[in-house]
């Protein structure tokens, strides 16, 4: 890749009391960090998160819940302040930020290496609960929805889990997953839909060692027999049967996280080094929908890759700038412009089209 500084900003164009800058700064964090780093680079170009943050419109939700455990919003909406808003060329230290992870989730303690989709995971967590707009969860109830239509069925169990998780973060990057289980006996079919913050899709196989993400979509949705030991209990039948196991996507996200599956289950040191292959605009996730869905068609703007093994790997990021539309590579403190190619990467955002 030839690479290039930033392009300097002419006139930054306001932004509130903000002025804000065409690119964001990086990050002064440990190389250990650099899971952190990386994933902190693709939800600062998340542009309706990045805006959330800084218009403040967090303090709103923050408020509302009149809650005493606000520290990690705060801090996470500072350092996307200052990474978009400082006039210095120095990477800022997210010191601060990092206390208040280590607070929610004591794991990150340390400078340790650890896996960028649990980091993602926990913080979008840990932020969701800060500013979640339920303030009194009620009680749960079982409710019986198995003789309302599948369409139906999935908006109920919605409307459930927004009734106690529902905020800015639910928002962006919670859609809904549906399960069918069809029992190869009787034929009844039996469903269950339930909220996902990411897919973590398996890699195909193929023997010319690269693979598409569609390919990839398609392994994640493909239909499965249970049958032996994971026959599972028909509810018509009444009895252990084989069936068949399918997924759909009920409900697209507006921010859609995929999690490509590069290490073994069964040996963690091991990692699939296949290239996957997607397209950078226009991925059309209709296929897998259960309905017509409109809001399945996804743009790429940020990639948090490994390279590396298990033992000795690094993260960095690949990010578009939603101001100017170029791509950057964030390696640890560095960054320069790049053209993403191919990824070899475990997981990655993109964005629906017309969602931000």
């Amino acid at each position: 890749w030839p690479p290039r500084g930033p392009p300097h900003p002419r006139s930054p164009p306001k932004f509130n009391h903000f002025s804000l800058s065409h690119f964001q700064q990086t990050l002064k964090i440990s190389s250990k960090s650099c899971f952190m780093n990386s994933i902190l680079q693709c939800l600062s170009n998340t542009h309706s998160l990045r805006d959330y943050c800084l218009h403040n419109s967090h303090r709103r939700d923050l408020n509302n819940n009149s809650r005493t455990n606000t520290a990690l919003m705060e801090e996470f909406a500072k350092l996307i302040q200052t990474m978009w808003t400082s006039s210095s060329s120095e990477a800022v230290s997210p010191s601060e930020f990092k206390t208040q992870i280590q607070r929610y989730a004591p794991r990150f303690v340390g400078y340790n290496q650890q896996d960028a989709q649990e980091f993602l995971r926990f913080l979008l967590d840990g932020l969701h609960n800060e500013v979640n707009r339920v303030t009194v969860r009620p009680r749960g109830t079982v409710e019986d929805f198995d003789h309302l239509p599948d369409e139906e069925k999935g908006k109920k169990m919605w409307s459930k889990y927004l009734e106690r998780e529902d905020s800015k973060i639910v928002d962006l990057f919670v859609g809904q997953l549906k399960s069918s289980l069809t029992c190869s006996h009787c034929g009844f079919c039996s469903t269950v839909f339930d909220p996902f913050w990411d897919l973590s899709l398996p890699i195909a196989k193929k023997g010319y060692g690269e693979v598409s993400l569609m390919d990839c979509m398609r392994l994640f949705t493909k239909e499965d027999v249970l049958d032996g030991d994971e026959k599972p209990t028909c509810y018509r039948c009444k009895a252990r049967r084989r069936c068949t196991k399918k997924f759909t996507i009920q409900k697209f996200p507006k921010i859609l996280v995929l999690h490509l599956k590069r290490f073994s289950e069964a040996r963690r040191t091991s990692k699939l080094s296949t290239f996957v292959n997607f397209p950078m605009k226009d991925l059309d996730l209709r296929e897998f929908a259960s309905d017509n869905s409109i809001n399945a068609v996804y743009n790429l703007y940020a990639v948090s890759n490994h390279s590396g093994t298990t033992m000795g790997g690094h993260y960095t990021a690949y990010c578009r700038n939603p101001n100017s539309g170029e791509w950057y590579t964030f390696n640890d403190s560095r960054f320069h412009s790049t053209y993403v190619r191919c990824f070899y990467l475990c997981c990655f955002l993109s964005w629906s089209q017309g969602s931000q």
